[in-house]
């Protein structure tokens, strides 16, 4: 399996048309660009600019008329990770992300993900970048799948989790 950096999905943000949504199912992740911020958090400090290329990146796609969209599937009570994530979300939304939460008890206990589970970004339901992570979370890097079957079953439930979820706006953990 070919996998491709962060960087180089990153690219893929450049030539979509219309719609790109993440379905992110981890509890935590160990990126090392957020390291240094989350222990800040953890200790009390809010520091953000880490994120100045992703909000440039998203406000100059959504600017354009693309919908960036995430669905965060997630235990509760949050980890400490997904605390930050929430205490951050405001960043994504305000550089033109649409951010739901779905919390993990609320799913249909038959529900199977495709792609082993993994987290995916789906662009205009045509491709899956799938993230890959190592034992201790490190993101490895992302497959690129675009087998027509595949995709289907993330578009479905990509719309059967949207649906379900609650708006990052009405959410309360």
């Amino acid at each position: 399996m070919k996998l491709i950096s962060s960087a180089e999905r990153n690219r893929l943000f450049e030539g979509f048309a219309h719609d790109a949504f993440h379905l992110e199912l981890r509890d935590d992740y160990s990126v090392p660009a957020e390291d240094g911020p989350y222990e800040s958090w953890l200790r009390g400090t809010v520091d953000n600019s880490f994120m100045v290329p992703w909000t440039q990146l998203m406000k100059r796609v959504t600017g354009s008329g693309q919908t960036v969209r995430r669905v965060r599937v997630v235990t509760e009570p949050h980890s400490s990770y997904i605390q930050w994530e929430y205490a951050t979300a405001h960043v994504n939304v305000e550089a033109g992300e649409s951010i739901r939460w779905l919390p993990r008890h609320k799913l249909h206990k038959d529900l199977v993900f495709p792609v082993k589970g993994n987290d995916w970004w789906l662009f205009d339901d045509k491709l899956l970048a799938v993230g890959h992570f190592d034992d201790t979370g490190r993101v490895l890097g992302s497959e690129m799948i675009d087998d027509p079957e595949t995709v289907a079953e993330c578009v479905r439930l990509r719309d059967l989790l949207w649906a379900s979820a609650i708006q990052h706006s009405e959410y309360t953990p």
